[in-house]
């Protein structure tokens, strides 16, 4: 979070103490006058800022029942098949859960893996935000494993004056907002945060303090608050990253690009509708049913960003906390309803080969029901469903056991849909690398993790 603190009339330089790059980030105070947004007009007209490569990472907190949603066993018996029953998709020989109507209806619109089975295990979206395991945490490079938009956002950069790694993340319990940082790559490349703890307030990110829109023209106490800032930080040895900030929110500020993606109020309403209707009280520890940021995310891929990560309600349900399947008849409708408009739009905006979505939990469930016609943690399988990214759709990955137990056929692990991830986004995984603290080039995924080949 980057929060400028400035002082009326107090601590500030001439223009002869700003660099010329930061001149620029601010708009309007050099190139003759011209404001970022004419900047970056001028960049859109010699081939940058074009339409550009992005994943939507859906994280489902808690651990979401694979064999109740896209894995089901109507043939396994009554211990372990459920209460719900498979529906057909427009895909013939793939089923799902009479729950999810309307992404039946797309099918040939999304692949559904079956057979993820290297789950670390624990109450956490540290893996499907990073890749890596809490474990490994201890053979990291000093400074530590990096969020996976973090890679992008180094390889990549900013896209038209939005940050490329950004995050609708809700501060949770359990572990499901540990997305990770900047790593080793430091706080110039971690996910900028969009959201907090109350679902209604405005992002900090948004605000550099005492220096509002309207005052953004007031160059003397613009660079009042700069320097301020730049004093106040410059013994920490963070200048590096905390410059990068500066210039986002500078941005951020000259040309609004970010902030109009954040507000829905400039959607069609039609379309905001489709979605379905937000409910903003925290699921106990997990994250608030904030469905419409499906549409959010559509809208900041289509502004700028390349990576957004968001987490989405409450998955955890053992029975002491909410039984499986009333919880299921609750949470699947809406889910079926704002992934597939979700998918519906990308297509429907000519996005579907150039916006990747995943969506995915920390592990699976048991496939056996407890005595609380319930289903615990089970990391030895779960799924994730893929969409869009010019990837090819309409298929099943993977294979189960007739209970789905275990993985029997074309077992895959986390990094792998990472190494898709990054080839969708135009990175190749197994051959570019970001240098460490140490000067070490360190790859983006571990040695012999290819993109899943029945997707490309």
């Amino acid at each position: 979070m980057l929060d400028i603190q400035g002082e009326k009339n107090k601590g500030f330089s001439h223009c002869d103490g700003f660099s010329r790059r930061e001149f620029i980030k601010v708009g309007g105070m050099a190139l003759g006058g011209l404001s970022l947004g004419q900047l970056l007009e001028l960049e859109a007209k010699q081939g940058k800022g074009r339409q550009h490569k992005a994943v939507i990472n859906i994280f489902l907190p808690g651990g979401p029942s694979h064999i109740d949603m896209f894995d089901m066993k109507p043939h396994a018996t009554s211990e372990f098949r459920g209460e719900f029953n498979p529906i057909s998709t427009n895909v013939p020989g793939i089923q799902i859960c009479e729950l999810f109507p309307k992404l039946a209806k797309i099918a040939d619109k999304f692949s559904i893996i079956r057979s993820l089975h290297d789950s670390e295990g624990a109450h956490s979206a540290y893996q499907c935000m990073t890749g890596r395991t809490a474990r490994e945490a201890n053979s990291a490079p000093p400074g530590g494993w990096p969020n996976w938009g973090s890679w992008v956002s180094k390889l990549q950069g900013n896209n038209n004056g939005i940050p490329a790694n950004v995050s609708l993340v809700y501060p949770t319990g359990a572990g499901w907002s540990k997305q990770g940082d900047g790593g080793f790559m430091g706080p110039a490349h971690a996910p900028m945060q969009l959201v907090e703890k109350d679902p209604s307030a405005k992002p900090q990110n948004m605000t550099l303090k005492d220096i509002s829109l309207d005052r953004l023209d007031d160059r003397t106490r613009l660079r009042s608050a700069i320097d301020r800032f730049r004093r106040d930080v410059d013994n920490k040895g963070e200048m590096e990253g905390l410059d990068t900030y500066n210039a986002q929110a500078l941005e951020i500020l000259s040309d609004n690009g970010l902030v109009n993606a954040l507000d829905l109020s400039m959607e069609d309403t039609k379309v905001v509708e489709r979605y379905g209707v937000n409910d903003p009280a925290y699921q106990r520890d997990g994250a608030p049913k904030m469905i419409r940021n499906f549409c959010i995310a559509r809208r900041l891929v289509e502004a700028g960003a390349r990576v957004v990560s968001m987490n989405y309600s409450r998955w955890d349900w053992h029975g002491g906390d909410g039984m499986n399947f009333p919880r299921s008849r609750q949470e699947f409708p809406l889910l079926d309803q704002g992934l597939s408009s979700l998918i519906i739009d990308l297509h429907e905006r000519g996005l579907d080969k150039d916006v990747t979505v995943v969506v995915w939990g920390e592990f699976g469930r048991t496939p056996r029901l407890n005595k609380n016609n319930s289903r615990d943690h089970w990391p030895r399988t779960s799924f994730a469903l893929m969409a869009g990214g010019g990837l090819r759709h309409g298929q099943v990955i993977g294979t189960t056991d007739k209970n789905g137990s275990d993985v029997v056929e074309r077992p895959l692990k986390f990094q792998e849909v990472f190494a898709t991830m990054y080839h969708a986004l135009g990175i190749n995984p197994r051959l570019a690398t970001v240098r460490d603290t140490g000067g070490r080039p360190q790859y983006l995924v571990d040695s012999g993790i290819l993109p899943i080949r029945e997707l490309i």
